[in-house]
């Protein structure tokens, strides 16, 4: 094979050109910082780093969401414990009113207090988020949830939840409607109230009134009739006679699980009602005790009665309200303990797969600093080893 100078020099040209090719991948990797920045480089490598930083992606997505849920979710604590707050202030009022010794110029001064305490409700009903969402609309977080009425207030919201996923196959409620938290409330005690009838003309009060036996209670309703002031007799829906008997004040009726305590003293054909607990909003709650409050005749002495009978619901609604907000507060406080979890775990995660991907595409600087000097002193050393061999020639050693 004949060797020509125009193939020495191709050949040359393109080993030059392979050396500072690999001069110019190894300094892209030292200012880069990666061993490879092309799956051609390391395919292997580079599918594994692939399918890591999706990984990676997704979870910071995730702790993105947690950390918008947590946000939301303490902004609705924060509410949960002004609404308790105002509540407790609420119940303190009821219990000051529900005092002989009150004139019905404190009643109207309690009233008016408690008129406060409704709007403070209302203001905490509609609050906003940083980003102006209504944090208890539901879903419909650009309308005004609530709004007052001449009975309490009105419910322009949803009933739904909104849910923000946390992890894969995780969510988190991260907002309670208003519905739950301001409006199914239990009335009584949860599980059936007693009221006293609008007509009566005694002093019978319900001081207590209780579940006695959860197993003969089966949810009916009831109606506690006095036919002499000392004598009552108890019937159920259909008018059939439950049980009956003589009353002195104080005394404990007890019928089909059910305990209701009066004190005072009813009249002939005063009448007392127990019906299962109903939902009703806390701003009728409010509205009720309200009205109570301010109407005229409570010097009397039914009229007390009938006062103190009002005053006792609105306290027995007020404590079924703090509940309901408690364990409102409860299921998001460990709302906030599961996204707190998912937080750390995410956080050890997403080391551990930047890790992975270091090690996999990491550079090692000083092997590649060294690997350059080699690759600059092969180039030069090329140069002048070429130099010098064109110069070579059979004519200069013929003399």
């Amino acid at each position: 094979m004949r060797v020509t100078q125009s193939l020495e020099q191709s050949q040359f040209v393109s080993a030059i050109n392979q050396l500072e090719s690999n001069i110019s991948t190894t300094q892209n990797q030292l200012s880069s910082g990666f061993s490879f920045t092309t799956a051609a480089q390391n395919p292997v490598a580079a599918g594994l780093v692939t399918g890591y930083n999706q990984v990676l992606t997704q979870s910071q997505q995730f702790v993105t969401n947690s950390n918008s849920a947590q946000t939301s979710l303490n902004t609705e604590d924060s509410a949960l414990t002004q609404i308790q707050n105002s509540l407790q202030s609420l119940r303190d009022l009821a219990l000051e009113a529900n005092n002989s010794s009150e004139s019905p110029q404190d009643l109207s001064a309690i009233a008016t207090q408690a008129t406060q305490i409704q709007n403070t409700l209302l203001s905490i009903a509609n609050t906003q988020d940083g980003n102006g969402n209504f944090i208890f609309a539901g879903f419909s977080t650009q309308t005004q949830p609530f709004a007052l009425s001449a009975t309490g207030a009105t419910y322009s919201g949803d009933q739904g939840q909104r849910q923000v996923q946390i992890a894969p196959g995780q969510t988190v409620v991260v907002g309670d409607n208003g519905d739950l938290v301001f409006n199914q409330i239990k009335t009584g005690n949860g599980t059936f109230q007693a009221t006293a009838a609008a007509g009566n003309t005694g002093t019978g009060v319900v001081s207590t009134a209780t579940v006695s036996d959860p197993a003969d209670y089966t949810g009916g309703s009831f109606s506690i009739d006095f036919t002499a002031p000392n004598t009552y007799q108890v019937l159920d829906a259909n008018n059939n006679v439950v049980t009956s008997g003589t009353f002195t004040t104080g005394q404990s009726i007890s019928f089909s699980g059910v305990q209701v305590t009066l004190t005072g003293q009813p009249a002939a054909g005063d009448s007392f009602s127990v019906a299962p607990s109903t939902n009703q909003s806390i701003f009728t709650t409010v509205q009720n005790l309200v009205n109570a409050l301010q109407q005229q005749g409570t010097t009397s002495a039914a009229g007390e009665a009938q006062l103190n009978n009002s005053i006792n619901v609105a306290i027995n609604n007020i404590d079924q309200t703090l509940n309901q907000s408690e364990n409102v507060q409860s299921s998001v406080g460990a709302r906030l303990n599961s996204i707190t979890t998912q937080q750390s775990i995410a956080s050890s995660q997403q080391v551990q797969l930047k890790e992975s991907i270091s090690t996999l595409q990491g550079l090692n600087f000083a092997s590649a600093i060294t690997t350059l000097d080699q690759q600059n002193t092969t180039l030069s050393a090329a140069f002048q080893a070429f130099t010098l061999t064109q110069g070579l020639s059979l004519f200069k050693f013929i003399q």
